[in-house]
């Protein structure tokens, strides 16, 4: 006899969409960590006030912002595709074929 339920949703192997959902995961902490060393070196003044207003800054945090999602999404540094890996073995998600860098 089986119950509809444990045909329904399979516990003991854990679903490739779970891996797909951590190299998402994985690739976004890279850019949140890259935003925050962008935002570190732009804190270094070096005196040059010349082009310093509210604009420059908000443009300048834009072009950070998504040169870091450049730079993840292409997993050139690797902190994604490490972290992906690490979570995937202490939670025994299995590898897709869709992971970072593949």
């Amino acid at each position: 006899m089986t119950s509809t339920i444990g045909s329904a949703i399979s516990l003991s192997a854990p679903k490739v969409d779970e891996r797909e959902g951590l190299s998402k995961a994985a690739t976004q902490f890279e850019a949140i960590f890259l935003r925050q060393m962008l935002a570190a070196a732009r804190k270094s003044d070096f005196g040059n006030e010349l082009f310093q207003s509210q604009g420059t800054d908000t443009f300048r945090q834009m072009m950070d912002d998504r040169f870091a999602d450049i730079m993840a999404e292409s997993g050139s540094l690797g902190f994604a595709r490490t972290i992906e890996t690490r979570l995937a073995e202490q939670l025994n998600v299995p590898a897709s074929g869709t992971a970072i860098g593949k």
